[in-house]
């Protein structure tokens, strides 16, 4: 087992409209304004920038972002990530039975982050937590948003 390796997947029910939502989730220069733990998106240009995150521990992650895919008829969004993190996440927006939307995200990555690949093991039960936490966070946040939209 690669314990530097994480496969992550949360799935969001959304009250608001898919088209809403991705309006929302593809301007990602706004996350710091819903999603507490995106502490600063800085864009470098049209298609790439870079965020700072921090959730419960006491530590950021830097990472730059890549625009891979961006399908707004599909619902899918879809970064590779370099720096601390390497891999790629993706948002994939459909629309919920009943009204509202489904909003998947996946995550693949490989720390890189120095600290955390030497706590890789003992660390590795804290490390899911904290992005658990910070995954209910942006749920909230982000249900927050669109009712404001």
């Amino acid at each position: 087992m690669d314990w530097c390796h994480y496969r992550f997947r949360s799935v969001w029910n959304l009250s608001a409209a898919p088209e809403t939502v991705y309006a929302v989730l593809e301007q990602a220069q706004d996350y710091p304004r819903w999603w507490p733990q995106v502490r600063a998106v800085t864009p470098l240009g049209e298609r790439d920038g870079t965020a700072r995150l921090r959730s419960l521990l006491p530590y950021d992650i830097l990472i730059t972002g890549e625009e891979r895919r961006r399908d707004p008829d599909r619902g899918i969004l879809e970064i590779t990530m370099t720096g601390d993190l390497e891999g790629w996440a993706r948002w994939t927006l459909t629309a919920a039975d009943g009204g509202g939307t489904r909003a998947r995200y996946d995550q693949e990555v490989d720390v890189r982050k120095p600290l955390m690949r030497r706590l890789a093991v003992p660390g590795r039960p804290l490390f899911l937590l904290n992005h658990a936490l910070m995954m209910r966070a942006g749920r909230r946040g982000l249900a927050s948003r669109l009712e404001a939209v």
